[in-house]
């Protein structure tokens, strides 16, 4: 894998080794007690950047408030792509065109589920979802002004292709200060 080979736009050349039956991504977030990462969603890709939705009061969300810098990994062996960049919210549009995309139960869930809080059990739950259940009855399911959508901005796009005798092909672009652009070959 030579820098020269790969597609100068990092997006396009993530579109070429990105396996849409696999939108999970993990996603890694930083706070005053540490790092965190768990799998989302990958909801969009384009010039951009990278578009997962969740919560905004849950513990990523509260991360994402207080420190606005976020990390990708995506991983289809023998390939990885890592992401890194700036964190900013979508327009409330946007968040309102894939909510309503979503099936009903999961727009139901995340109007039941305080995200991230402790339940003192499944039932707690299950009564909640009941009763937001019987609210929306017969009625379009609005989004929670809580549920928002996030777009990493990428600063770094890092290309990885497996070799053995841990002789890995690196490829990371660099965004400059005007925007464009850099590829250059890193160390495995």
């Amino acid at each position: 894998m030579d820098p020269e080979d790969l597609d100068p736009d990092p997006i396009a050349q993530f579109h070429a080794w990105y396996d849409p039956s696999d939108a999970s991504v993990c996603l890694a977030t930083a706070s005053p007690s540490g790092p965190d990462a768990r799998m989302v969603l990958l909801k969009g890709a384009d010039a951009g950047g990278f578009v997962f939705f969740t919560n905004a009061t849950s513990t990523k969300g509260q991360q994402l408030a207080v420190e606005p810098s976020a990390a990708l990994v995506f991983h289809w062996p023998p390939r990885q792509v890592r992401v890194r960049g700036r964190v900013e919210l979508v327009s409330d549009a946007e968040s309102d065109a894939y909510w309503v995309t979503r099936p009903r139960g999961s727009q139901l869930g995340a109007w039941a589920s305080q995200q991230s809080t402790v339940l003192s059990s499944r039932g707690v739950l299950e009564e909640r979802l009941a009763a937001v259940t019987a609210e929306f009855e017969g009625r379009e399911v609005p989004r929670p002004a809580y549920w928002r959508g996030y777009r990493i901005v990428p600063r770094t796009i890092e290309f990885w292709h497996h070799r053995d005798d841990r002789l890995h092909d690196r490829v990371r672009y660099r965004r400059e200060e005007e925007g464009a652009w850099t590829r250059e070959r890193l160390a495995p």
